[in-house]
């Protein structure tokens, strides 16, 4: 039963999270960001959330510190969207699930365009 609360409160701040930082930070250091994932700890005193930031790595460096130095702001208005006893103490990683993603598609790409050649 406590996995199934976990997982609904992580949703709950990917969900969250996305809106805030999209509407509410006004820093422009940050870049475009999607929140793609957010794992909590099971006590909910933690949780990682995963990014994909377009740009180069400058830019999502400068994006990685213009969000830990928002991590308060972030935090606060978390606390008040959600009805959580204690909010959860964020922890800002990068998901490069999509560029990996996207460099295997363009090999197969490049691969199928050797196939028709070849024919």
């Amino acid at each position: 039963m406590a996995k199934i609360r976990v997982g609904r409160v992580s949703e709950q701040i990917k969900k969250e999270l996305s809106q805030i930082i999209q509407l509410e930070l006004k820093d422009p250091r940050i870049g475009f960001i999607t929140v793609t994932g957010v794992e909590t700890t099971s006590d909910l005193s933690q949780a990682r959330v995963y990014l994909s930031v377009l740009g180069s790595d400058e830019q999502k460096e400068a994006t990685l510190k213009a969000l830990d130095k928002a991590n308060g702001f972030l935090r606060s208005e978390l606390g008040k969207r959600m009805k959580l006893r204690h909010t959860p103490e964020l922890q800002f990683k990068f998901d490069s699930s999509i560029e990996y993603g996207s460099r295997i598609e363009s090999l197969l790409g490049e691969i199928n365009s050797g196939n028709d050649a070849r024919s």
